[in-house]
């Protein structure tokens, strides 16, 4: 059995109701605290830890204990979040339609052409780590499952949620290059380096 506890079922078992904020705010204030690092452990302290040494029960309990040990924290974090959105303020107002069409192009034209291409970047870049050869597979490979080609290694490239789409016992005709994207844009790519039958162009 699999049951799912959402935040706001705990909060309510708690009898801690969520805090009403204006439309936005919450995000906002998420996306500033995130650059700001206002409740960084260095800020406001290792809560994991903090709540251990904690003896308490309530929430009451909980924030007179925090503030005792830490009285200067919760300040510190909102100097620090709200000296961000000061800075957000000031490039909100120098943000012109230019700017948005750029952004937006880039969104819907750049980044999508790149999320489809990034099979190839992949293989060049494997290829070129390895020192090895590349080409592409033609259409009578590709019905095989081969997508490309190392050296004279036939491989395939798949995202890193296809592994938990893979029957058990299912083989593959080739090397599997499974890579993963990252929120910052980065690939992260993993394959079985010995399966490879050449090392050299």
């Amino acid at each position: 059995m699999k049951i799912k506890i959402s935040s706001k079922d705990i909060r309510e078992s708690l009898d801690m109701p969520a805090p009403t904020l204006p439309t936005y705010v919450s995000p906002i204030l998420n996306l500033a605290n995130r650059f700001a690092r206002g409740t960084a452990p260095k800020v406001v302290g290792q809560m994991t830890e903090l709540i251990q040494q904690f003896g308490g029960r309530t929430l009451d309990e909980w924030a007179k204990w925090y503030q005792e040990h830490h009285p200067d924290a919760i300040r510190a974090a909102v100097r620090l979040i709200r000296d961000k959105l000061r800075e957000y303020r000031s490039v909100m107002d120098a943000i012109t339609d230019g700017i948005i069409e750029e952004w937006v192009k880039d969104l819907v034209l750049a980044k999508t052409f790149v999320g489809l291409r990034a099979q190839e970047a992949i293989l060049k870049k494997v290829a070129k780590e390895l020192n090895m050869s590349y080409r592409l597979a033609d259409v009578g490979e590709e019905a095989k499952g081969i997508d490309d080609f190392i050296g004279d290694t036939p491989v395939s490239i798949k995202p890193s949620g296809y592994q938990t789409q893979v029957t058990y016992g299912e083989t593959f005709p080739c090397l599997m290059i499974f890579y993963d994207k990252q929120d910052d844009g980065t690939v992260v790519v993993e394959f079985d380096e010995s399966k490879l039958t050449s090392n050299s162009n």
